[in-house]
Formats: C-alpha cells, sequence, structure tokens
C-alpha cells in the first residue's frame, strides 16, 4: 500500500507512532491545510514520509500514491472520499464514514463501479479481542441484554458551555457524542448482531448538539442500551448478558483490552487476545493485505456492515430531531 494520508491531527499523530510496525505500508504522501504546514513538515521529517502536500489536486495526481487514508473532520469524509474515487484511489476513511446512510451508498456504488476498494477505519471490527468475542458469543446462551457505555468527558465541553463551538461540538462538522464516541457502541453490536428493528436515541442536546445520549436498539430477543457521554463520565465497560453467562469488556469498544467471560457454573476467565498494544494496528494489517490482494469479497462484507450502522445512525440523529451537516 503506497499511501496519501489526509490531515495532520490527533487521529493522523496516532497513526504515525504505530505504522511503522507495518514496513509494507509506504508514506507516500501527506496533506495539510497551508496554516499546518511547518507541523506536516515535522511529520514529515520524523516519520518519513516522502512528500507533504498543501493541494489536494497534486496530491492525488502523484502516481506514486495507490491510496488515500482520509484522517479529516467528519463532514469532510464524504466529499475527500468521492474526489479520491473519482481519481482512482483506494479509500480508507475514518469513522464515522459519512454523515448519513445516502452518502454511504452513493461512495459505495462508486467505489464498487470502478473496482476500488473503500474501507471504513473502525479499530473495534479488526481487533483479535472482538473477533474472539464474536466466536465466543454463543457459549452465553441466549444473548438477552448489551450495555455499552463510552463516557469520556470532553476537555472541549468546558469551552462549549463558555461560548467557543469547536468541531466535536459543531453539528454543521458532525460533531456530538453519537457520531465521536457512541458510534464504536454501535459498530460493536452491530457487528454481533446485525440490523436492529428499531432504534430510538434519548440525548441531551445543547445549541443543537448531543452533549450525551442513550441509544437504544431493539432486536426480537436482545435489548440493547448504548450510552456515549462527552459532558461526563463514568466507568467505560460494556456488558453481554445471556442465558448461560455473561462477558464483561473491560475498557472502551474502541479499543476492547481485555473481556471477562463468568458462566452460570461459576467458572470464569479474563480473556486478551490483541497481539499488538496499538488499536490501528489489526485494521491496516487487514487493510494492507485486502489492497495487496484486490480482496473485493471482503471490501463488499464490510461496506454492508458499515451501511447497517449508517442506517441506525439515520434513526438515531431523527429520533433525537437532529441534524448534522
Amino acid at each position: 500500500m503506497r499511501l496519501g494520508i489526509l490531515g495532520t491531527g490527533k487521529i493522523v499523530a496516532d497513526f504515525l507512532t504505530m505504522v511503522g510496525d507495518l514496513p509494507d505500508i509506504d508514506l507516500a504522501g501527506l496533506l495539510s491545510t497551508p496554516r499546518s504546514l511547518t507541523k506536516a513538515q515535522g511529520l514529515q521529517t520524523k516519520y518519513g514520509i516522502k512528500k507533504v502536500y498543501t493541494d489536494y489536486d497534486l496530491l492525488l495526481a502523484d502516481q506514486n500514491i495507490d491510496t488515500i487514508y482520509v484522517a479529516l473532520p467528519n463532514s469532510l469524509h464524504y466529499s475527500y472520499t468521492k474526489q479520491a474515487l473519482e481519481q482512482g484511489k483506494n479509500v480508507i476513511c475514518e469513522k464515522p464514514f459519512t454523515l448519513n446512510a445516502h452518502q454511504l451508498t452513493e461512495l459505495k456504488q462508486l467505489a464498487l463501479s470502478q473496482d476500488l476498494v473503500l474501507v471504513e477505519a473502525i479499530t473495534n471490527q479488526y481487533l483479535p479481542n472482538y473477533q474472539a468475542i464474536k466466536q465466543d458469543l454463543p457459549a452465553l446462551g441466549d444473548l438477552k441484554v448489551v450495555e455499552c457505555n463510552y463516557s469520556q468527558y470532553s476537555s472541549r465541553y468546558d469551552q462549549f458551555k463558555a461560548g467557543t463551538v469547536l468541531p466535536t461540538f459543531d453539528p454543521k462538522l458532525g460533531g456530538g457524542a453519537l457520531m465521536d464516541l457512541n458510534i464504536y457502541n454501535i459498530h460493536f453490536v452491530v457487528g454481533l448482531l446485525g440490523a436492529p428493528t428499531a432504534v430510538h436515541y434519548l440525548a441531551n442536546v445543547e445549541r443543537q448538539i448531543d452533549t450525551s445520549g442513550v441509544l437504544i436498539m431493539d432486536y426480537p430477543n436482545t435489548k440493547v442500551v448504548c450510552i456515549g457521554a462527552k459532558d461526563c463520565e463514568a466507568p467505560v465497560k460494556s456488558t453481554l448478558q445471556g442465558t448461560a453467562g455473561s462477558m464483561v469488556v473491560n475498557g472502551p469498544t474502541n479499543t476492547i483490552p481485555s473481556f471477562d467471560e463468568q458462566c452460570r457454573d461459576g467458572m470464569a476467565e479474563m480473556v486478551n487476545h490483541n497481539r499488538h498494544p496499538h488499536r490501528m494496528f489489526s485494521e491496516f494489517a487487514i487493510f494492507n493485505r485486502v489492497i495487496t490482494e484486490h480482496d473485493m469479497a471482503f471490501v463488499k462484507t464490510q461496506l454492508r456492515h458499515s451501511e447497517q450502522v449508517m442506517a441506525v445512525v439515520d434513526q438515531a440523529l431523527a429520533s433525537a430531531q437532529l441534524k448534522l451537516g
């Protein structure tokens, strides 16, 4: 994979600390705004990125780049991904994939019509611990209740309360607790259970943005509650309860650092199969394989999953009468 990275923000800086452990990924280019050029050049020097651009068209014209990693604010995912696909580039797009399901469907059709790889960078779907949860889930018997809590007080919330609206709390930029934190919970649940039959979102709304909220997903035999909060905090964990036992995820649903299995007969076990300390390692290792092997069957499977997640997002936003973008 010859990668062109879009952005110089926190997620890019975090990604770059890990990518050296994946030597088959070639850091071919980095896109920066003119005001962040000095920062971009510092990243270039530190991590051996071949070229820095401030013009997206020039980066897309670089024949040494075959894949674009969209790590920009949420509201830019759709337009920058579309432009990359139109120029024949594979795309890895950060979560949330788009602001609504319609945008994702359009991008999916464009990618598949050109036989290009298009995938969402959503860490939990690729973590070995998540795969272990999927494998062990039948041991819980009939799954009855799932509760996911990803609550993390945001330092930007104080600024928001004082009147400064930063991207994470800006509805025009696709901010809010649902899109920032609860989206991981949605992916976690949908990856296990598929699409729900009903969705309700009870949100705490301030100045047209959800600062926290409780998402309810209904399945025929399972009831799910997903909590995401940026205005308060609590122990971050998830619990899956079945007729034969339970699982407790020790930590957020974007890292799944370990989980405990408890059987009704009293047997208990702590499980951790994650082989790398960085949450993004597993997904990019798989993305590199998928692009190298041009595994379009995998791409189609993951796009179906992302579409189910975006359908939940659409229903949740409508339920809470929220509008993003």
